[in-house]
C-alpha cells in the first residue's frame, strides 16, 4: 500500500491510497470465498458451485463487499503509518479499480491543538430572580390586552375569577411565581453564556470545517423547521436564510469551538459523565462550580 498526504489548510488534509493488485485479489477471494458457502447456483450444492460460476452471479456483490472491507482498513493503516489523529469520520471519493489496483482518496480535518488555562474562579454575574411589583403590573396589563379588556377596565377579584382563580391575590401570587420561574430560566441561560464567552476568550485555534459544516446544517435546519411551523412558503423561507446565513455560519463556528474547549477541560480535569449523560453539561457544572459569583441587579 501507499499513501501520499497532501496539506490543504491548518488542519484539513488529503490522503492519496493506492492498494496493489495482489491485496484486491486476496481480499476480493475472501470475500467470494464466504459468498460461495451460501450461494444459490442452479446444478450446485451451497458451498459446491465452481468459483467463476459465483463470480458470474455475484461480481458486483463481491466487488461491493471488498470495498466496504478494505477501504476502512488501508486508510487506519495510513492514518497509523503518518501519525495523523482526525477529528471526524473522513470524506471518502476518488474510488477506482484501475489495472486490478485500487485508488481513493480520504480527505481529513484534524484534532486542532490548543491548550486553554485559567477557566477555573471566572467571574460570573447572578441576576436577582425577584420580581418587582412594576414587572408584575406590566404583566397584568399584558394580560389585560389580551383578553381585549378596555384601558380603563379595573384589574380585580372579578377579572381573577375570569382567568380561573378565586380571587386577584391568588392570581398575583401564581403569576409571581412563574415570572420567578422564567427568570431563574434566563439567568441560567445567561450566566451559561457568561461562561461560554470567557472561555472563548481564552483560547484561539482554527475550527475543523467539517463539524462547523455539519453543525451549520443542524442549524439551517431548525431554522426552516421553525419558520414552516409560522406558514413561511419556500420562496420565503429561501430568502429569510440566505439574510441569515452569515449569523447561522458564525454560530455554528462558535458552537463548535466551544464543543472543543470544553472537551478539553474535561480531559485535563478528567470529568467522565455517566451513562445518558453529557460530557459538556458535566464541564460547564464543573465550571460553575468554581466560578466566582457576584450578585448582580435585576
Amino acid at each position: 500500500m501507499k499513501v501520499s498526504v497532501k496539506k490543504i489548510d491548518e488542519l484539513r488534509r488529503e490522503m492519496s491510497f493506492v492498494v496493489p493488485k495482489e491485496r484486491v485479489v486476496q481480499r476480493t477471494n475472501e470475500v467470494l470465498a464466504e459468498i460461495t458457502k451460501h450461494a444459490k447456483i442452479p446444478g450446485f450444492r451451497p458451498g459446491k458451485a465452481p468459483k467463476h460460476l459465483v463470480e458470474a452471479a455475484h461480481g458486483k456483490t463481491s466487488k461491493e463487499e471488498m470495498l466496504k472491507n478494505l477501504i476502512p482498513e488501508v486508510y487506519q493503516e495510513g492514518l497509523t503509518a503518518e501519525k495523523l489523529l482526525p477529528i471526524d469520520f473522513p470524506m471518502i471519493d476518488k474510488v477506482e479499480l484501475k489495472e486490478g489496483s485500487l485508488t481513493f482518496r480520504a480527505t481529513i480535518d484534524l484534532r486542532p491543538e490548543f491548550d486553554v488555562d485559567g477557566y477555573t474562579h471566572i467571574k460570573i454575574t447572578k441576576k436577582s430572580p425577584d420580581v418587582t411589583e412594576a414587572e408584575l403590573d406590566k404583566t397584568l396589563e399584558f394580560f389585560k390586552k389580551g383578553r381585549g379588556m378596555e384601558e380603563n377596565a379595573v384589574i380585580d377579584d372579578t377579572f381573577a375569577k375570569s382567568v380561573g382563580f378565586p380571587t386577584l391575590e391568588e392570581f398575583k401570587k401564581a403569576l409571581k411565581r412563574n415570572l420567578e420561574f422564567d427568570k431563574e430560566r434566563q439567568n441560567r441561560v445567561d450566566v451559561e453564556n457568561q461562561l461560554i464567552e470567557q472561555l472563548l476568550t481564552k483560547c484561539d485555534f482554527p475550527v475543523p470545517q467539517s463539524m462547523v459544516d455539519r453543525q451549520l446544517q443542524g442549524r439551517i435546519d431548525e431554522f426552516k423547521d421553525r419558520l414552516k411551523k409560522y406558514g413561511a412558503k419556500e420562496e420565503a423561507i429561501a430568502k429569510k436564510l440566505e439574510e441569515a446565513m452569515k449569523e447561522l455560519r458564525d454560530a455554528a463556528q462558535k458552537d463548535v469551538k466551544t464543543f472543543l474547549i470544553l472537551q478539553k477541560i474535561a480531559e485535563k480535569e478528567n470529568i467522565s459523565p455517566a451513562k445518558n449523560e453529557n460530557v459538556t453539561m458535566k464541564v460547564i457544572e464543573f465550571l460553575l462550580k468554581e466560578a466566582q459569583w457576584e450578585e448582580g441587579k435585576q
